[in-house]
C-alpha cells in the first residue's frame, strides 16, 4: 500500500464551482461557489498553518435545463475535472480542497485514479447516486457524482481519458446518509454505507484500508450535519450529525493510513449572512486537521 499520511503539509485550493446544481430560485445562481471565501475570511488557511494553492475558476454557470437535456454544464464540468485534477496532480502535501458544489469530485477521482487504485469515504446526507439505471432522467451532477466517479453515466464524463470507473464500487463508503430512496439505491448498488448519525469508523477502515487500495479520498458535503447546527446547504435534511460528532468523524478519517486529501462542499454563503455558519464550519475543519 502507498500510504499518503495527513502528518504533511496541507495545501488548501479553492475549487468554487456551482456548475452541478440547479438554480435556487428563478433568476438566480447556486451561492455555494462563495465558500472558499466565506472560509478564508474566517481564516481557515492561516488556523490551518496551510499553504495556499489558490483557486481553480470555473466555467460560466448556465442555467437552463429540461429533462432530456442530459447532465446541467455537463460539458463544462467535464472540462473543470480536467483542469481541477492537473492542478491536484501539482500538489505536495494532503490538499484540502474547498468547494463548491459536489461535483467537484471528479477532479480528485480523476487525479487519484490516474496514479492508481484509491478508495473513497463519502461523507453526505444524500448518496448522490442518480442515474438512468434508478430514475428517468439526469439532471444536476452533484446528485450524481457518486454514480460519475463509479462509472454511471455518460462516458465524456465517467471515462475521461479511457479511465472508467474512477472509483470502483467495493472502494467506497458511503456515511451519513439518511434520504430513505438513496438508502434504497445504495443498498441495492451494494455499495457499502452507514445511514444516518451511528457511524463506525471500524467499518470505514474495512473498506478503505486494504493492500489492494493505494488510499482513498475524503468527501464532505457539509449538509451531513443536522439543519439545526448547519443551515446554510441546498438541501438540509433533519437527523444529521452535530459539529462534535463530524469533527470525531474527519479526524478519524483523516488519522486513518492512506488519507490522501479532503474536499468540503455545498455551503452557501447567501444563506448565512451573519457568516455565523462559516466560522463554525472553519473551526471544525481546524479542529479535525490539526
Amino acid at each position: 500500500m502507498n500510504i499518503i499520511t495527513p502528518d504533511i503539509d496541507l495545501v488548501v485550493l479553492d475549487a468554487p464551482s456551482n456548475l452541478g446544481l440547479r438554480p435556487p430560485a428563478p433568476g438566480t445562481v447556486p451561492g455555494c461557489y462563495k465558500a472558499p471565501w466565506a472560509l478564508r475570511n474566517a481564516g481557515l488557511v492561516g488556523r490551518l498553518g496551510a499553504t495556499d494553492a489558490g483557486a481553480v475558476v470555473p466555467p460560466r454557470y448556465v442555467a437552463t435545463w429540461k429533462p432530456g437535456d442530459g447532465v446541467r454544464n455537463g460539458p463544462a464540468i467535464a472540462a473543470y475535472a480536467r483542469t481541477l485534477s492537473d492542478r491536484l496532480a501539482r500538489i505536495s502535501g494532503f490538499p484540502v480542497l474547498l468547494g463548491g458544489d459536489c461535483s467537484i469530485l471528479l477532479g480528485p477521482a480523476l487525479t487519484l485514479r490516474r496514479r492508481g487504485r484509491y478508495g473513497l469515504a463519502y461523507v453526505d446526507a444524500h448518496a448522490d447516486f442518480r442515474h438512468l439505471g434508478n430514475s428517468p432522467h439526469v439532471g444536476s451532477a452533484a446528485g450524481e457524482d457518486l454514480a460519475l466517479v463509479t462509472g454511471r453515466g455518460d462516458d465524456y464524463l465517467t471515462d475521461i481519458d479511457g479511465l472508467r470507473p474512477y472509483v470502483r464500487d467495493e472502494d467506497v463508503i458511503v456515511l451519513g446518509v439518511r434520504d430513505e430512496e438513496d438508502v434504497r439505491d445504495i443498498a441495492e448498488s451494494g455499495i457499502a454505507y452507514q445511514p444516518g448519525s451511528g457511524i463506525d469508523l471500524d467499518r470505514a477502515r474495512e473498506v478503505l484500508v486494504r493492500d489492494e487500495l493505494d488510499g482513498f479520498w475524503i468527501h464532505v458535503d457539509v449538509d451531513v450535519m443536522d439543519p439545526s447546527v448547519l443551515p446554510a446547504v441546498d438541501s438540509p435534511t433533519p437527523g444529521g450529525l452535530d459539529a462534535a460528532q463530524l469533527t470525531d468523524l474527519l479526524s478519524g478519517l483523516v488519522a486513518l493510513p492512506g488519507a490522501a486529501g479532503l474536499e468540503v462542499t455545498i455551503l452557501d454563503p447567501d444563506l448565512d449572512e451573519d457568516g455565523s455558519q462559516a466560522a463554525l464550519l472553519a473551526d471544525l475543519l481546524v479542529s479535525a486537521l490539526t
